[in-house]
């Protein structure tokens, strides 16, 4: 069969990886994929919000299923225009998309279903909030843009003259454009952060490996939120007695809550949670693969990639036996020096063929392009090492001996990724 893959970052790579393993498969296809997507697949430069164009490509090429890694495609309906243009894809909805598109929305979701969530607020009007944040708020206080921002449009505010900032930021100034029409405000939370990644058909769902994602953009979690700057997984965090409770209150009470709803979701689902403690409780949810989670994840699934998807689809997921290798994964991104804010591009990568030599270590490609035959940086986040090992200590021994096999002019790491499982 032939799969389109829509999306040009890491993540899409590890999912490209992944449908590459698959006995089905004979063409890939990706729009507008890197420069490492390209080994693997016809790449085509056309952008993930070019509706129109993504649907004839597809049937230009008589593909067979689309798969949508990113958010924004996926809350802007990408998946019903294919759908309505006779074209599988894989993907939630546009009324289900909304889990991850409307923040407010989702909080409402867990309130009326009692899902364990922090409390909150939602706002649409910026004096209402600046008066909640005057009489009734608890610092330190969370402020989230309703709408997607690249994972960036969280702000955690220490006084209350942070806070009045933040609802500027966020819902005068536009930071985050129509994302900050409206925003929560939301209780702080402490305690470890965990991602699981689930599959769902609707109305079954089945959980992956868990992960750990490290947003801040400097060592010892200093400096801007990114999009992420490395994971591991498993997390040592998530315990059975994290699963059972997860099971019995949060993974199958969404997925059934969305249903209630008139909302089924077909897709990924990826919680956030945060271990508290007064137990877990979901921080969000995407609808789609993490970046890089999916990069740790993916290379552990024995699992053929298109069946699980395809049993997403057809509502037989049920049926599917979803297994895990028994070992460790951890992924480093190498990213361009001033990333998230200012950094140059077009620099030459070196060293990326020695991935091949090596079983067990993958670099998955994010903001790379060719250029003549030379691939060069062209994002912040341009590289994702990714080691496996038999625990997580020898995966993240292995992961950091792997980013030195790379070079370009700017490059920038975190040194302390997985410095958690130390403390585990």
């Amino acid at each position: 069969m032939k799969v389109l893959i829509v999306g040009g970052g890491g993540r899409e790579h590890a999912i490209a990886q992944s449908v590459a393993k698959s006995e089905k498969v004979d063409k890939i296809y990706c729009t507008p994929g890197n420069a490492g997507i390209a080994a693997l697949a016809e790449c085509a430069p056309i952008g993930a919000m070019e509706f129109d164009k993504i649907v004839a490509f597809a049937k230009e090429k008589e593909v067979d299923l689309v798969i949508v890694g990113m958010d924004d495609p996926l809350v802007g309906g990408l998946v019903d225009q294919l759908e309505a243009a006779g074209i599988r894809a894989f993907g939630p909805k546009k009324n289900a998309a909304i889990l991850e598109g409307s923040k407010a929305f989702s909080k409402d979701l867990m309130k009326k279903y009692n899902i364990p969530t922090a409390a909150y607020e939602n706002f649409t009007d910026p004096d209402a909030a600046i008066k909640y944040l005057e009489t009734e708020a608890k610092f330190p206080i969370v402020l989230k843009a309703d709408g997607l921002a690249l994972g960036k449009g969280v702000l955690i505010c220490n006084t209350l003259e942070e806070a009045k900032d933040g609802v500027k930021e966020i819902m005068l100034d536009k930071k985050f454009g129509s994302a900050g029409n409206e925003m929560v405000i939301e209780e702080f939370m402490t305690g470890r952060e965990v991602s699981v990644l689930s599959f769902v058909d609707g109305n079954t769902i089945k959980t992956m490996t868990s992960a750990q994602d490290h947003k801040r953009a400097g060592d010892g979690d200093t400096g801007l939120n990114t999009g992420g700057m490395g994971t591991f997984s498993p997390s040592p965090f998530y315990t059975k007695e994290v699963e059972d409770f997860c099971n019995k209150y949060v993974y199958q009470a969404t997925v059934d809550a969305m249903k209630a709803e008139g909302r089924p979701f077909k897709g990924i689902i990826f919680f956030g949670l945060m271990l508290t403690p007064d137990g877990p409780k979901v921080l969000e949810y995407n609808a789609r693969f993490g970046d890089p989670e999916a990069q740790v994840v993916l290379p552990r699934m024995k699992n053929d990639i298109i069946e699980v998807m395809e049993a997403c689809i057809d509502g037989t997921l049920d049926q599917i036996d979803l297994q895990f290798e028994d070992n460790a994964a951890v992924c480093v991104v190498l990213a361009s020096d001033g990333y998230p804010v200012k950094y140059d591009k077009g620099l030459p990568i070196t060293g990326l063929e020695e991935f091949d030599k090596h079983d067990g270590y993958y670099c998955f490609h994010a903001g790379t392009k060719f250029d003549g035959d030379q691939i060069v940086t062209n994002g912040g986040r341009v590289l994702g090492v990714t080691a496996k090992g038999k625990d997580l200590k020898e995966a993240r021994a292995n992961a950091y001996a792997a980013t030195e096999w790379v070079k370009f002019d700017n490059k920038y790491m975190r040194h302390d990724i997985g410095k958690a499982i130390d403390e585990a």
